[in-house]
């Protein structure tokens, strides 16, 4: 997108600004269609005689926030419930107001004590709200309860998360594991309003199943329990298959040892802005939480020629749903491979702390998963990035706090020369001395030399190419198996 001003001096148009100015984000048309599909204002949700896959489908609007404050500082819980107003305005919601209780536990009936959920229907009354949103994961009897006391929908965590990540998928194999996620948590959750999935069905009512399908027949939350394990069961088949394809990608890099380099982080960190500064790929960037699902790949090279790639992933959060990671393990996966992780965090956080945890918890839960042994042993460099946003003295504690790690900001350049370098000199080297004539018939040897080896020389003979190279151990024996003296 072209960067626009205002100037005195022209007051009746934009300028385009000259190319050395340019957006180093590129032309974010990816962005301006996700702008363009906004909610519906004024739609129903009112609680009726509906299924439960439509029940879940209909539009989060006017919202209040509800948090149970069982650990930590008075701080804790207001940045706990700072981000899940984001989360809510990601989702497209108007956040109305919030309550915080302070309880050990959360009550096992109605989330809230039956004081507070008091104080909460009246809340939503006053304010006009038709959802309420909880910090936390809630179960069925839970939902139905708070419901049945508040009179309108209530929605938990991660019923919020899921929802975030549906709007925001765009390949097949990301909406296949979210639709997954998004199944897996609502099998578990199925209810009807009064007895509307508790009603039998028989003979043409069993949709239509006639010769074995009359008597009394399954309900309505059996069928739609039935019909949701066979949807699971169909997506999780796709998405081995989806696996395979990605298995082998990876196994083709291995084989050229092509290194390759992951950004991670809390969502909305920068990761994004920060790919985008180091190739000018010009993937989306957003001001929302979880703006990037669907993960890119792109090769650069180094300055002595080395060719590595840049994956940037989706972001984490705290208390990132179970069922997401295992819909998203393939994806996860991607980081475990990785030679280097460059671990984005947003400096302006107010807790940015807390960020570096919940991504180490997420990374750690990985270790069990193939492909993942090695994790632990990945290096990884932490980057704080919006340095732009914040004073000099909560730099200063940031450098102190963090000596090792470096501070940039993805928007005004600031500290990016400095990371490239160190991100090179983290990469794996190739450590194999080869001392071959390659045939001038396998000229795609020598690119492969050049993209992923370190020449100390070349010349061309009479009989083919000589090279002396330091060459990763499968690149070198397939060399050494094609040349010779």
């Amino acid at each position: 997108m072209t960067t626009q001003h205002e100037s005195p001096d022209f007051p009746f148009g934009d300028v385009a600004a000259p190319d050395d100015q340019r957006d180093p984000d590129g032309d974010q048309f990816d962005l301006e269609a996700r702008l363009s599909l906004t909610r519906v204002p004024g739609m129903s949700t009112d609680l009726s005689d509906i299924s439960e896959v439509e029940y879940r489908q209909l539009r989060l609007e006017r919202v209040v926030l509800v948090s149970v404050w069982t650990t930590g500082t008075v701080q804790d819980a207001e940045n706990a419930m700072l981000e899940l107003k984001a989360l809510a305005e990601t989702a497209g919601s108007q956040v109305l107001e919030g309550i915080v209780q302070r309880r050990d536990v959360p009550d096992p009936a109605t989330y809230l004590g039956s004081g507070k959920v008091r104080e909460l229907a009246d809340l939503v009354r006053a304010t006009g709200a038709d959802t309420v949103i909880c910090d936390g994961e809630l179960t069925a009897a839970q939902l139905r309860n708070l419901e049945d006391r508040v009179g309108v929908k209530v929605v938990d965590r991660t019923a919020l998360i899921l929802d975030i990540f549906a709007q925001h998928a765009r390949s097949t194999e990301g909406k296949a594991q979210v639709e997954l996620a998004q199944l897996t948590y609502l099998k578990q959750r199925l209810r009807g309003w009064g007895q509307s999935l508790s009603r039998q069905a028989g003979g043409r009512a069993a949709g239509g199943a006639g010769i074995g399908g009359r008597g009394p027949g399954e309900t309505r939350i059996e069928t739609d329990r039935r019909r949701i394990g066979h949807r699971i069961t169909v997506l999780r088949r796709r998405l081995r298959q989806m696996d395979s394809t990605r298995a082998t990608t990876r196994a083709r890099r291995e084989r050229d040892r092509i290194p390759s380099v992951a950004i991670v982080g809390y969502t909305n960190a920068g990761k994004s802005s920060l790919l985008n500064r180091l190739t000018g790929v010009g993937v989306l960037v957003e001001d929302a939480l979880f703006a990037t699902l669907d993960p890119t790949t792109r090769r650069t090279t180094t300055q002595d020629g080395r060719v590595y790639t840049l994956t940037d992933t989706v972001g984490f959060v705290r208390h990132l749903p179970h069922d997401l990671v295992e819909a998203f393990k393939s994806t996860l996966e991607e980081t475990a491979g990785a030679d280097v992780l460059v671990h984005v965090v947003d400096a302006s956080d107010p807790d940015p702390a807390g960020q570096i945890v919940a991504v180490r918890d997420v990374l750690r839960s990985l270790q069990d998963r193939p492909q993942s042994s090695e994790i632990s042993q990945v290096s990884e460099i932490l980057v704080f990035n919006k340095i732009d946003l914040i004073d000099e003295v909560t730099l200063a504690g940031l450098r102190a706090s963090h000596p090792r790690a470096r501070f940039i900001s993805t928007r005004t350049g600031e500290g990016i020369a400095e990371l490239i370098s160190q991100v090179e000199q983290t990469l794996p080297t190739p450590q194999e001395r080869v001392d071959v004539v390659i045939p001038y018939s396998r000229g795609d040897l020598v690119d492969r030399i050049h993209k992923h080896g370190t020449i100390h020389e070349l010349e061309h003979g009479v009989q083919g190419t000589h090279v002396i190279a330091d060459l990763h151990p499968g690149l070198a024996a397939e060399v050494r198996a094609v040349g010779g003296r």
